[in-house]
């Protein structure tokens, strides 16, 4: 394939000073376009989620403003004024491309308008990578904003088969293309296991299970809590410890009247608060294994800070996580059935298992680069050239 040089794109969504996994990752995406002699700059939002919507303290990070990159705030997601003020000023600049993320119906109104008035220039192609198409938590009004965000759109990248699939009930006849989530790397290096478990106050004799980042009901930690139970009575021996890092986007007293009932207080340590990037590494090189028991799931940005450190990991057979972890190779992949997690469990702490499982997890891990997610991007950028030419 031969790739486009020197496309001038315009990111309109979340980077600093917003916090996780999606800033993050557009940050990564752009920072390599950049690296294949793209032109990149970066319109984040004034107002992203009003206070009162937004589940959890802090929507912003306490970290330094990233220096290789153009990025300014300029997008409310609730003032249309704004939407239309905005969209306006990026048809009239006419970049190659406008990209966008779609993870919530909320951002619909705000983010397909701005793509139903940047593509009046009749030049600029939007392109949409789609973390979700059906949301997690669903509500009545999901499909009549998707349905007007999809419309906005001339192709997308999705992470996963799952997504693909639910795209399909909105649109037939736009470009679809399929790049697995990249690995993270800009958490750091990986540390020691004594260093990690020195800066968390853990105890080296003790082995751990983690569960990491934001807790929503959809991500079954009250599943783990239960399969930890099972686990906690088959192997009744106090040298192994769950990890439970990550703020609560819901009410945090049922786990807690949960991990009491069960009986498992000494066994269950927790970190309830947001983990800032500089401290991610400790809780994944101080465990043996990442659970995630999720109900539902598209792809997780999880799994991939699990890949980058050479954790193995436990998933539920939802969405698009098995795809992304092998079962048997890298990790194990279950039913939600607490018994059948806990023997998952089970087999990570075992030392000449969980090895095997980390040398495949170093070979696996090469099939999520960030070289070939931009590489789908300009991809799927020359198919939507062809359908320019009829527009």
């Amino acid at each position: 394939m031969k790739k486009e040089k020197g496309l001038n794109i315009i990111f309109a969504g979340t980077a600093y000073p917003f916090r996780g996994g999606i800033a993050s990752f557009n940050e990564m995406l752009a920072r390599e376009l950049q690296r294949i002699g793209h032109q990149v700059r970066i319109l984040t939002f004034t107002v992203q989620y009003p206070s009162f919507l937004f589940p959890g303290k802090s929507q912003y990070t306490d970290g330094p403003k990233p220096e290789d990159l153009s990025i300014s705030r300029e997008i409310n997601s609730v003032n249309p004024f704004n939407w239309f003020r905005k969209g306006n000023k990026i048809r009239r600049f006419c970049p190659d491309v406008l990209f966008l993320r779609y993870w919530s119906p909320y951002l619909a109104p705000c983010l397909g308008t701005l793509a139903r008035l940047v593509r009046l220039n009749r030049h600029t192609r939007v392109i949409v990578l789609a973390d979700n198409i059906i949301p997690h938590e669903r509500h009545f009004y999901d499909k009549w904003l998707t349905s007007y965000f999809v419309g906005g759109a001339d192709g997308f990248l999705v992470m996963s088969s799952e997504v693909a699939t639910d795209l399909s009930k909105f649109t037939t006849n736009k470009p679809v293309l399929y790049a697995p989530h990249p690995v993270y790397h800009n958490y750091g290096s990986p540390v020691s296991r004594e260093e990690a478990c020195r800066c968390l106050g853990l105890k080296e004799s003790c082995r751990y299970a983690l569960f990491f980042g934001f807790i929503r009901k959809y991500k079954g930690l009250d599943l783990l809590l239960e399969s930890w139970a099972v686990y906690c009575q088959a192997v009744p021996e106090d040298n192994t410890c769950l990890l439970v890092a990550g703020e609560y986007y819901v009410d945090k007293q049922p786990y807690l009247d949960l991990i009491s009932r069960l009986g498992i207080e000494n066994r269950v340590i927790l970190y309830d608060r947001f983990i800032p990037d500089e401290e991610v590494k400790y809780y994944f090189c101080a465990s043996d294994m990442v659970v995630q028991p999720y109900r539902s799931a598209t792809q997780s940005g999880v799994t991939q800070i699990a890949y980058h450190f050479e954790i193995p990991m436990i998933v539920t057979r939802v969405g698009g996580l098995p795809e992304i972890v092998p079962d048997g190779k890298v990790g194990y992949v279950t039913s939600q059935y607490p018994n059948e997690i806990a023997q998952a469990i089970q087999k990570c702490f075992c030392s000449e298992i969980r090895e095997s499982l980390i040398q495949n997890i170093r070979v696996e891990k090469k099939r999520f680069s960030w070289d070939y997610m931009a590489n789908r991007f300009i991809e799927l950028y020359n198919m939507i050239g062809t359908r320019y030419k009829g527009r």
